[in-house]
Formats: structure tokens, C-alpha cells, sequence
């Protein structure tokens, strides 16, 4: 079986307060309030007390909504109180063991003095969690950046802005200092990012473009899933626009745009509108879902399965600005072998249809 806690998506688009129930936050520092304290902002107050962080990206963290006074989060203009209560918090929780740098292989797209960006193969896991302390692409950028005396794996400060499941592909950005860290994470959380995904989905997708709205959470039937809730006050809000750019005879290959970046939310959304991802196990994409009961075609969705063993997703492109010079950037990832291979058999599957 799969571990559940190494499928994430996109992270910093998925905080939100803490006083709302979500599980994603948790807690890094926290402080307690002198009874004599006089009023002072937080974001100086912070600053005297956090060693590695400037006031500049305390001021974005709390504007982010990342600092808390009494479990509620607070601007930078906020005047602290005796006896408040004051925590910052991320969006992973406070690692026990260091990351080790690895000698694994890296895919680097980009790279300078502030971010990299690389393209993660699908099966590797992005960031240590339950069951995955070692072997990650965490692991991969401590080594490809041992030599660099600026950067510490273990400081939450600096390292991946954002997230994708183990066996989706794709571009990535990390950030190497702490102001990157901010900039690209606010650029996430206020959405002005450009996500584009490849996926291949299971059935005739009709209309040629569309827009899914749907408030996403835990799946109270199956923890392993996340799904689309009837009532939106018990999810995140979810925005996912899609493109249809071929159709082939019992799938669809369609590009997928995302507006927000909850938690396995391609895949959710897909199958919420009928269209589960190809050989998405969790989510039921691994069985055959449309099409004959003929012998023959069941052998050749078999062979579709062996040639992509993974959801066919695929984190194509990436764009956002750049934190230190101001420059629009733009990635753009070919799809891997086995994703060209799986679209190839089903478009060599439509002009021999009747052989099947």
C-alpha cells in the first residue's frame, strides 16, 4: 500500500488559518508574553527573538497568515499584549531526524544564487514524512547542495516552496535563501503562479474546456482519499481548469490549469466529474473503466497499465517571477517516456480499433 503522507500537492496554496480546523498547519515556534510587556509590533518583536529570519519576511509570513496571536493570525501591525500567546506556523510539521544529503539524481531545469528548479521523476517521494525519511527529493538537493555553506536542509526557511504527489512528474521550484522562500511562497499562496498539467483520464471528456468548483477534504468513507464535499464549509475551496487536447477512443488527454492547489486536487477533481485519471490507483483509475469486454482490449489496457504504473500526470509547466531580479519565468517539461509511450498505444489503439 501506498504512504499516505507522501502525496501532496501544492502546500503553500493549501494554508489557511488554524482556528478553521484544518490539519495542515503546525507549529515551529511559539512564545509566551512577559506580564510587564509594553506594546510593541509583532513582526519587531518577533525579529528580536527568531535568529534567522529577517523583519521583512516576518512582515510577509504574518500578511501570509502564517503568524498567530492566541490561535488566531494577526498582521504585522498587530501591538503584542502580555501574556499573548504567539506562534508561527508552516505547513509540515517540526522534523525529529536531519535531512541527510543523498547522492540521488537530480533533474536540474534551473538554477542561481536564489532557486532551482528541477524535474522530479514520478515514484520519488518529495519531502520526508511517515515511513520516507531517506530517499526523497529533499535528500537530493542537500547533496546537490553540500557545498553550498548558505544553504541548511533541516531550516524550514529555505528548500521547496511547493509540493507533488510521489508518482506524479514534473517541475518543481526550491528555494535556496530565505527570501526566495517568502516571494515564491506568497506568489503561491495569492494564487499568481502559472501551473499547467498533462493528464490522461479515463472516458470522453464532451465539452472542450471547462472550469471544476469544488470544496475539498479528508474523504470521511476512506482516509486514504481525498474528495469533493456537498457542503463547502467542510472543505477547501478548489478550482481546476481543464482543456481537452485529444480524444482518444475510451480516454481523453487533457491539459489541467491550477487556479488553487488543495491536496491531490487533479486527481479529485477529475474523478468528481466522471473522469478518474488513468491507472490512479487510490482513486480507482487502475481498473478498467470504460470501454469493450472483449478479451483482446482488456490485454491492451493491461499493457497501457505496465507501460504507465503510476496516474498518468504529469506537472508540465511552471511560471512565476523571479524573487530578487523581478523577472517573469517560465518552465516548460517534456512528458516523460512512459506518459509518451501510454498516449502513443491508445492513439495507435484508434486507427486499429477494429483489430481489438
Amino acid at each position: 500500500m501506498k504512504d499516505e503522507f507522501d502525496e501532496i500537492d501544492d502546500t503553500l496554496d493549501d494554508i489557511e488559518p488554524l482556528n478553521d480546523g484544518s490539519p495542515e498547519l503546525y507549529e515551529h515556534f511559539r512564545v509566551v508574553v512577559d506580564k510587564g510587556q509594553t506594546p510593541v509590533r509583532v513582526d519587531k518583536y518577533l525579529f528580536e527573538r527568531l535568529v534567522h529570519s529577517s523583519r521583512n519576511r516576518i512582515q510577509n509570513a504574518a500578511d501570509a497568515g502564517f503568524v498567530m496571536v492566541n490561535g488566531k493570525p494577526v498582521k504585522s501591525s498587530y501591538k503584542v499584549r502580555p501574556q499573548d500567546v504567539i506562534t508561527v506556523m508552516l505547513d509540515r510539521p517540526r522534523y525529529e531526524n536531519d535531512i541527510i544529503p543523498e547522492d540521488i539524481p537530480l533533474d536540474v531545469v534551473y538554477e542561481d544564487s536564489e532557486l532551482m528548479v528541477v524535474n522530479k521523476p514520478a515514484g520519488l517521494v518529495v519531502h520526508p514524512g511517515c515511513g520516507n525519511y531517506n530517499g526523497t527529493l529533499v535528500n537530493a538537493i542537500a547533496w546537490h547542495l553540500k557545498d553550498n555553506p548558505k544553504y541548511d536542509p533541516n531550516d524550514p526557511q529555505v528548500g521547496l516552496v511547493h509540493r507533488i504527489d510521489k508518482d506524479t512528474s514534473g517541475l518543481l521550484v526550491i528555494a535556496k535563501t530565505p527570501n526566495a522562500k517568502t516571494s515564491l511562497g506568497l506568489q503561491f499562496f495569492n494564487k499568481t503562479t502559472k501551473r499547467r498539467y498533462r493528464a490522461l483520464v479515463w472516458g470522453i471528456v464532451d465539452q472542450d474546456e471547462g472550469t471544476i468548483v469544488g470544496s475539498i477534504a479528508r474523504n470521511p468513507k476512506d482516509r486514504m482519499q481525498m474528495a469533493v464535499m456537498s457542503d463547502p464549509t467542510l472543505g477547501k475551496h478548489a478550482v481546476t481548469h481543464y482543456r481537452v487536447l485529444e480524444r482518444l477512443g475510451y480516454v481523453t488527454l487533457v491539459e489541467c490549469i491550477l487556479e488553487t492547489g488543495r491536496t491531490h486536487q487533479i486527481r479529485v477533481h477529475m474523478k468528481h466529474i466522471g473522469h478518474t485519471l488513468f491507472n490512479d490507483e487510490r482513486y480507482g483509475g487502475s481498473d478498467i473503466l470504460k470501454g469493450t469486454h472483449f478479451s483482446k482490449y482488456k490485454q491492451f489496457v493491461n499493457n497501457c497499465f505496465e507501460t504507465c504504473p503510476r496516474q498518468a500526470l504529469h506537472a508540465m509547466t511552471l511560471g512565476f517571477v523571479h524573487p530578487k531580479t523581478g523577472e517573469e519565468m517560465y518552465f516548460t517539461s517534456e512528458l516523460p517516456q512512459d506518459m509518451t509511450e501510454l498516449i502513443d498505444k491508445w492513439r495507435n489503439y484508434i486507427s486499429n480499433r477494429d483489430q481489438l
